[in-house]
Order: C-alpha cells, then structure tokens, then sequence
C-alpha cells in the first residue's frame, strides 16, 4: 500500500496518524507545499495580540518528531501541482528548488484545506493590507504591529478572524475598526443575537461599519485610505481581510474529480470521491449537514480531524462513516462568549424548514453565588416532534458548557422534552438546580403543550397598534434604569390581576418583561381569565437586541420605540 496525502494540519496530518496507527507496513507519504505539516491556525490571532508569546506554541507538531513517531516520508515545500489519475502518478513541485518529479500512488487523501476570498478590489495587493491562513501570514501581521506600532486598523469583514483578529489589536492599543457588508457582525448568527455583539465591540471601544463593503485601497503617505461602497472614507495604518474563504478544488478539478454546488469536493460518508483510490477531508470537502441532511460546507478544525481519521480508516480497509456537521462553534470576543450549534433561524427559513424558536436569559450559575452573568439562548426545535434543530447562545461564563449539552442533545436526536430532564452537574458556583438548558427546555416545551403562546421580536413588525397593546409587567425602578418602550401600558405583575377592569377583552394583549418569566406568569393570568394574550419571547432584553431592525420595519415604529 502506498498512500500520498496531499496537505497536511488538521485533515492531513491526522490522516497521516491514523493511517500508520492502522498499517505500519504502508509507505505514507505527506506532501505540504508551506513550513509547517501541523500548526494550530485557531491560535493565529491570539500570536497576534501577544496572548501567545512564542511563535512554537502554535506548532501542534514539528517535521522531525511526526518522522520520528510515525515514520512517515514528510516532503515540506512540495506542491503537488497534478493528479495523472490514468497513471496513478502525481507531480511534485520542490518549491524551493524548481524540481519537479513524479510519484505513483495506490491512494491518495486531499487535504488541500480552504483559501482566503479575495475580491478584485482596486489596492488589495498593498503592503500594509493583510490576509491571514497561516503561520507565515501571522508572523508578517506580528512583524508589523511590532515595529511600525500602528495606531488604527481596519479589519474588513465580521467573522471569526475578524471578529478575533478585533480583540486582538484592540488588546494591543490599536484602534480598531470591523467593516461588514452584511447588517450585522458574525454572519451565523440571527440579526438579533448579533446586535449583543455590536453593542459590546462598541463598549470595547472598537467601531462597527455595518451594510457596507470596501470599494478600494489606495495610500496617501504612509496611511492607508479605503472608501466604502456607500460613499465613506476610512484612514488607517493598517487593514486585514477577514471576507471568508473559499475550498481550494483547483487540484481535484483538473483531475476530474465531481465538485459541488458550492465548490467543494464531492466526498461520501466515507470520504471517497468521484475516484474509488482518492479520498478528501477538511476545509475543501462538501458534507451533510447533521440537521438537515442537505449539502454544507464547514471550515472549522474539528470536523476536519473527524475527517482525516474517517478517511485512513476507509483507505486502510476499515468501515467508518461521517455522519454530518453541525458546525458547532464559539468564539471569544473581549470578556463575551458566542457560540451556535445547528441551524440558524435564517437557514431554516430559507429552506422551508418548519422550526419554533425561543428565547431564555438565565444566570451562568446560582444568583445567590457570587459573579452570575445572564446568558442569552435561543433555541429551535421541530413543532411536530420537539426535536431540537439548533442554538446560539451569548453570555460571559458558561456559554461553552451549555452549547456543547445542546450539541450533544443535536447528536442524539434529542428533543426539548429531553432538555427538560437532563441531569447536569450542579453546584452554586457552576449552575442553578435548573440549568439554563433545563430552562430553555421548560419554556420550548411549554410552548409545544400549549402552556404559553408566544410573540416572537420579529413578529411585531406586523402588529397593529389599533388592536394590539403592549403590556411591560416589570416594576417602575426597573423601567427607571434600562429604559421602557414608549406606547406600553405599564402594569407590574404584582398588580395585574386587580387591574383585569383596565383591559379591553376586544384587544389582544402582548406581555413583557426583562427576560420572559414574568411574561409567562403575566400570560397564564390573562389567558384563564379570557383575555387574548400572548408573551414576547425572551422579554424587553431580546427586544433591545433587534430594535433596529423593529424600528425600521414597523408600521408603528412611532408608537413602540425603546426610551
């Protein structure tokens, strides 16, 4: 058996792992066109912003010891620019040396990962414009920072990297500033969940240019100056693109190999291509989506090693699956936490899927221990069956733990009513003896029982003023420091029920509160009593996330604004 695979870092060098673990007999070769075979490429900015001191940190594992330990040919500054798939044979470029040579396989894994995108923009090719993939790109940012100590950038696009890559140089003293062509910043998330993030970079002191693209580099001196597609005018010293990225398929295209829709490698549950001897993993392959079952692509680390090991497996004879994605991830952005699991409310809606979304806000541990922060949940789950088909959470502390249960809970196929029963580890400085999965669980499920019929933010968009009435449930010290939506009738829950003579039975009454819970209480009083009430999900807080979008869309955008 003689196996090449064809890049290395997560995919390729797992691969390389799994395959000798699996057949010590194998010749294995690993071909690597850069440096480094395995490097943590999360870790990136963090090298940046100096959280990482030393550049070797990143290295997951240098050339020498992989030889060492698995005995495999490792062949760094080689491109393999061909497969000659009639001859079993691929072409080998020493980059270092111009050489080029062939070598003849029985298999192959691509592993050749993901490029960043790169528009024709005029000036993108400046010097103090930056891209970042890999250790070189860091060491050249690093570089910069270090010595010219620039006093602003601009990071274009909101992702992760940019999302990053904003902590970091704000870390350093730079002034930062995020330009996003889409409304909102971290395009997986829904707007509102989104609008948390927005609001936090700005407290953070970076600035956000939102619905807006770049239109062209240019410099003046040693400044660099972008114009906007709308018209505005940014200087800096520096920018980095974070726009996204796209598979490297050039390889597997000119070898014939099936690509997709979205340009990734055709791969089956086992990894295989189009080619019974080629295999693909990582950043480059398209997969199935674990929700939905439809085609995606992700490029995060952890599927890609899921991937590798899948794929050695296969080529060494063993029967393994790759039974989906979910794209599961968090990232960290000052002192706030986002994560999401699943299926965002936007993809749900653009594939028909039908879906109900709630919205919990629960404290990372028990109020009465010290340093409990709020978290955000938003959950989605299948109005037939209770099963749960995504989450996106924002908090300070918690907010990993909590993604990971509902990842699992993904997993295994689980439903909202399972959410309610699990059993989680408890202890005040950790959780509440109802876990803020537990509760997302409670309320999802009351909303299938019919316990609770709720309004959701964007639903208010299409409320009447004439018909419909806003209730706030909270007390007035409360509207007194977070504000108030002006056109709500306030009535504090512990007065509602004196005041049912106030109401019109004609009218339909939508309840708030900060979070939800007073809403809930507010809805069940109401709704026995004969009133056509509903709740708003996830209360005034939940409102405040997507006002702006409320405000532009509303027909009564006069009456229900936040003061």
């Amino acid at each position: 058996m003689k196996l090449l695979i064809i890049g290395g870092v997560a995919g390729g060098a797992t691969a390389a792992a799994r395959a000798r673990r699996l057949n010590e007999e194998a010749e294995i070769i690993l071909f690597e066109r850069g440096e480094f075979i395995s490097f943590a490429n999360c870790g990136l900015p963090y090298y940046i912003g100096d959280v990482i001191k030393e550049r070797d940190s990143l290295l997951v594992t240098t050339v020498e010891d992989f030889k060492k330990r698995y005995a495999i040919d490792i062949r760094i500054f080689s491109e393999v620019t061909e497969i000659d798939r009639p001859r079993r044979q691929v072409r080998v470029k020493n980059l270092q040396t111009g050489e080029t040579y062939r070598e003849s396989y029985d298999k192959i894994i691509l592993s050749p990962g993901a490029e960043p995108f790169k528009p024709p923009i005029k000036g993108i090719d400046l010097d103090t414009v930056f891209n970042l993939r890999n250790i070189p790109d860091s060491e050249r940012i690093k570089k910069f920072v270090d010595e010219k100590k620039p006093q602003s950038a601009v990071i274009v696009g909101g992702g992760f990297i940019g999302l990053e890559m904003a902590e970091n140089l704000a870390i350093r003293g730079v002034k930062t500033t995020i330009v996003e062509k889409l409304e909102q910043v971290m395009p997986l998330l829904d707007f509102e969940m989104a609008s948390f993030m927005s609001a936090h970079l700005k407290e953070k002191g970076v600035d956000c240019v939102l619905g807006d693209g770049i239109q062209s580099f240019s410099k003046e001196g040693e400044a660099l100056v972008l114009e906007t597609e709308n018209g505005k005018t940014l200087t800096c010293d520096m920018a980095i693109l974070s726009i996204g990225v796209k598979p490297e398929n050039r390889l597997a295209r000119e070898a014939g190999l099936d690509i997709g829709r979205r340009g990734g490698i055709k791969v089956s549950a086992t990894m295989q291509t189009s080619d019974f001897d080629i295999y693909a993993v990582g950043d480059a392959v398209e997969v199935t989506d674990y929700v939905t079952g439809m085609t995606t692509m992700t490029a995060l680390a952890g599927p890609a090693n899921k991937q590798g090991r899948i794929a050695a497996d296969n080529v060494m004879g063993r029967r393994s699956i790759f039974r989906g994605t979910m794209g599961t991830s968090v990232v960290q952005m000052f002192d706030m936490s986002v994560a999401s699991t699943g299926a965002s409310e936007n993809f749900l809606k653009a594939n028909d899927i039908p879906y109900l979304a709630s919205y919990t806000h629960s404290g990372s541990h028990a109020s009465y221990y010290p340093g409990a922060e709020m978290m955000a949940i938003k959950l989605f789950f299948s109005p037939s069956s209770g099963k749960v088909l995504g989450a996106q959470i924002i908090g300070k502390e918690g907010v990993d733990k909590r993604i990971d249960v509902i990842s699992t809970a993904i997993h295994g196929n689980m439903t909202v009513y399972d959410l309610e029963e699990l059993e989680l580890a408890y202890a005040p400085p950790y959780s509440s003896a109802k876990d803020p999965v537990n509760i997302a669980g409670f309320v999802a499920a009351n909303i299938l029982k019919g316990d609770v019929k709720n309004i959701n933010w964007n639903e208010m968009i299409d409320m009447d003023p004439e018909t419909d009435v806003l209730i706030d449930l909270r007390n007035a010290d409360e509207l007194a420091e977070a504000g108030k939506i002006s056109g709500a009738l306030h009535i504090p829950l512990s007065e509602l029920r004196e005041r049912l003579s106030e109401l019109d039975p004609e009218k339909r009454y939508i309840l708030f509160c900060a979070i939800g819970l007073r809403g809930y209480v507010g809805y069940r009083v109401l709704s026995q009593k004969g009133f056509n009430a509903r709740n708003l999900s996830g209360g005034y807080k939940t409102f405040l996330g997507a006002k702006s979008k409320i405000m532009a869309e509303s027909p009564a955008t006069q009456l229900w604004r936040a003061e």
